[in-house]
């Protein structure tokens, strides 16, 4: 039997060459895991708050119709003058169907306008989505390739945007507008930009 042997070559010191490499992806692994699952998504600053938003036209969702008019599509210049919520949703998105109805709540307040924004979605299921819950917006503008969404700087749906009453995009809500959310964040911000 050999006795181990101390830092001049020896057996020991080998050893840890050996296990420094799997010690240090390791610690990488560790930090990377920390980074990705540790912080509220919602957290995410965008680059575009205090910017213009996006001059996007989007088409309408056709057979979309609102006291026997097609609901219209998205044009920029109906940011100007008023404060807007905007809210990028799909009718596959399961927290869109959960956030719904506190859509249609907060389309009631005549003071602002809702603009949703159909993230590739089908017409039809999108159609039936509204349906379902009622349409709070009055304007719905159709993206089917996800190119505007882009411009908005959209991580998923849903994402809600408020836009001051000067087409400046003021505070974004990633995730779902929740019972927890609704009040205490995002009629907070509605109200600041309404001042």
């Amino acid at each position: 039997m050999s006795e181990p042997r101390s830092l001049d070559g020896s057996p020991r010191s080998r050893r840890w060459l050996v296990a420094l490499p799997l010690v240090a992806f390791m610690a990488l692994a560790g930090l990377f895991l920390l980074r990705l699952y540790g912080g509220d998504p919602s957290k995410i600053p965008s680059a575009l708050i205090g910017r213009p938003a996006p001059q996007t036209a989007l088409p309408p969702l056709q057979g979309l119709i609102h006291n026997g008019v097609q609901v219209p599509g998205l044009d920029p210049a109906a940011f100007k003058g008023k404060v807007s919520v905007v809210n990028v949703w799909a009718s596959w998105c399961v927290p869109c169907h959960d956030e719904a109805p506190l859509l249609t709540e907060l389309g009631k307040d005549k003071r602002l306008q809702l603009v949703g924004i159909n993230y590739k979605d089908s017409p039809d299921n999108a159609r039936r989505f509204l349906g379902r819950y009622g349409n709070p917006f009055g304007i719905v503008g159709v993206d089917g390739n996800g190119r505007a969404s882009i411009e908005w700087g959209v991580y998923g749906v849903p994402e809600t945007f408020v836009v001051g009453r000067d087409g400046t995009i003021v505070y974004k809500m990633v995730g779902p507008v929740t019972p927890a959310n609704f009040d205490s964040v995002l009629r907070a911000e509605i109200d600041k930009a309404l001042k």
